[in-house]
C-alpha cells in the first residue's frame, strides 16, 4: 500500500512539473506592442488644408487599425498611412489601434489644423497733402489670423500688435514701408504697402545776381533763386526798397537802384505749415569799371587751342572752333601774336581780323587800340600803377583814344607789364595790363587783366 502510494505522487509530481514547463514557454512566446508614431507636415504648417504625415515606428504588432477625425483618408489598416489631409479647422482626434496575437495596445493623438489667413490692410492719408508731419489711419482687413504684429517704419508709434492700430504718424519724408505679420498659430504670413512722404516744409532761398551785376555793384538786377522744400504758395517782400517783379512767383526778379544793405523776405506754406526766412545782400556803390581777370589770349597759331577773340561783355575767350554767326557782334578785341617768340604783337579791332590771316568775324565791330604808348606821339601816359589803382571808371574817363599810326605799332616781350588801351564801338573805354608772356610752342600766349568800363 505505502509503494503505490509513493508511485502515485511521483507520478502527480511529474505531471505539475510539466505543467509549470508548458505554462513558462507559452509565456515566453508572447509577443508585446509598442506603440511609437510620429507626424509632421511640410514647414510646420498646419493651415488648413493640412496635409499631415504620419511616420509608424510602433513594434510587436501585426495588424493596425487607422482612424482619422476629419481626414481624408478617414480609415487605413496600413502600418504607414502616409500623408493625411486634414480640410476642416479646429482639433482632430486620431487613433492608433495595434495588435498581435497576444496584445493590443491603442493610443490616440490630437490634431490641431489652423484657419487659412488672407492677410490685408488699407492705408488712408488723413488731410489733403503728403507733407509731412503725414497721419495716417490703417485699416486691417486680414481674416484667419489669431495674432498680429505692425511694422511702421520712420513713423509715432514704431510698432504695435493690436488687431487694429491706431492713426500712426511719419514726420519725416521719404519712402516709409508699412509691415503687417499675422499668425494663425503654426504660420506667419507678411504684408508689406509703402507710403510716400513729403519732406516737411523747409524755406530757403539764394538771391542770383544776373551776369551783368556779378559784381554786386548798383543797379544790380539778381534772381530769388527758390530753394524750399515743399512750399506751395510763396510770398517775397524787400526792407528798406527793392522792386520785386512779381511778389507771389516761385523765383521772381528783384532791382535794386542804389547801394546799400537790403533785407529779402519770404514767407512759404504748404496748407500744413509756414515758414519764414530773411538774407541779407550788400549792394555795392557803381564804380562804372568791370575787371576781368588772367585772361589767357593765344598767338595766332594757336587760335584754335588757347583762342585769341575776346568779348568784354560776354567775358569769354573764343577759338577758331566757336560758332561766330550770332557771338560775333560781341567780340571787341582780337590779339595778334605773330609767332611764341613775341617779336611781334598787337592787339586789332575785329573788323580787321580777316587782314591778319584770321577769318573774318560775322558782324564785326570797330575797336580803337593804343598797343603802343611810347610810339603813339597822343601825350597819353597811363602806367601799370595807374591800372592797379583803378578802383573806378574815372581815370578812363579822362582819357582820349584815336588810334594812330604810332599807337598801332607792334611791341614785343621786353616791357612786362604792359598797358594797352582801347576804346569800344560801343564807347566803353578800357586798359589791358599784360603781366606774362607764356612761351609754350605753338600753343604760346599771353596773360592779362583787363578794366573796362560798364556803360
Amino acid at each position: 500500500m505505502r509503494k503505490y502510494l509513493t508511485l502515485r505522487s511521483i507520478a502527480f509530481l511529474l505531471f505539475t512539473f510539466e505543467f509549470l514547463f508548458f505554462i513558462s514557454c507559452k509565456k515566453e512566446q508572447e509577443v508585446s506592442v509598442n506603440i511609437d508614431v510620429s507626424y509632421l507636415t511640410a514647414d510646420s504648417n498646419f493651415t488648413m488644408p493640412a496635409k499631415v504625415k504620419f511616420i509608424n515606428h510602433t513594434s510587436g504588432a501585426d495588424n493596425y487599425k487607422w482612424t482619422f477625425e476629419g481626414g481624408e483618408p478617414s480609415t487605413s489598416t496600413k502600418k504607414d498611412p502616409g500623408i493625411i489631409t486634414f480640410n476642416t479647422v479646429g482639433m482632430h482626434k486620431v487613433t492608433l489601434e495595434a495588435s498581435n496575437q497576444d496584445d493590443k495596445k491603442v493610443q490616440q493623438w490630437m490634431i490641431k489644423v489652423d484657419s487659412i489667413v488672407n492677410i490685408d490692410f488699407d492705408t488712408t492719408i488723413i488731410g489733403a497733402d503728403r507733407f509731412a508731419p503725414l497721419k495716417v489711419k490703417i485699416t486691417n482687413k486680414t481674416k484667419g489670423a489669431s495674432s498680429y504684429l505692425w511694422h511702421f517704419d520712420g513713423a509715432t508709434p514704431s510698432t504695435c500688435n493690436t488687431i487694429q492700430p491706431d492713426t500712426i504718424v511719419f514726420t519725416t519724408g521719404g519712402s516709409h514701408n508699412i509691415t503687417l505679420t499675422a499668425s494663425n498659430g503654426s504660420t506667419k504670413f507678411t504684408l508689406t504697402k509703402t507710403i510716400t512722404v513729403l519732406p516737411p516744409l523747409q524755406a530757403d532761398f539764394t538771391i542770383v545776381p544776373s551776369f551783368e551785376d556779378e559784381d554786386y555793384e548798383a543797379p544790380l538786377t539778381a534772381t530769388l533763386k527758390n530753394t524750399t522744400i515743399s512750399g506751395t504758395t510763396y510770398t517775397w517782400s524787400v526792407t528798406p526798397s527793392g522792386m520785386i517783379n512779381n511778389i507771389n512767383a516761385a523765383n521772381p526778379t528783384i532791382d535794386f537802384a542804389n547801394a546799400g544793405t537790403y533785407d529779402v523776405t519770404l514767407e512759404v506754406k504748404n496748407g500744413k505749415d509756414t515758414k519764414t526766412i530773411t538774407k541779407r545782400i550788400e549792394v555795392k556803390p557803381n564804380t562804372n569799371l568791370r575787371i576781368h581777370k588772367d585772361i589767357k589770349l593765344g598767338i595766332q597759331i594757336a587760335h584754335s587751342t588757347v583762342g585769341d577773340f575776346y568779348s568784354t561783355k560776354l567775358r569769354h575767350v573764343f577759338t577758331a572752333n566757336d560758332n561766330l554767326d550770332t557771338a560775333g557782334k560781341w567780340i571787341d578785341m582780337v590779339f595778334f601774336g605773330l609767332n611764341k617768340n613775341f617779336n611781334n604783337n598787337k592787339f586789332i579791332s575785329p573788323d580787321s581780323a580777316s587782314f591778319y590771316g584770321f577769318d573774318a568775324i560775322p558782324m564785326a565791330t570797330k575797336t580803337k587800340f593804343i598797343n603802343s604808348q611810347e610810339s603813339c606821339g597822343c601825350g597819353i601816359s597811363f602806367t601799370a600803377t595807374d591800372f592797379d589803382n583803378m578802383i573806378n571808371d574815372n581815370p578812363l574817363k579822362r582819357l582820349t583814344i584815336n588810334s594812330t599810326a604810332g599807337g598801332w605799332s607792334p611791341f614785343t616781350n621786353a616791357t612786362v607789364p604792359r598797358i594797352i588801351l582801347f576804346q569800344t564801338q560801343d564807347g566803353r573805354k578800357g586798359a589791358v595790363k599784360i603781366k606774362q608772356f607764356v612761351v609754350d610752342g605753338n600753343n604760346s600766349y599771353i596773360i592779362v587783366d583787363i578794366k573796362v568800363q560798364k556803360e
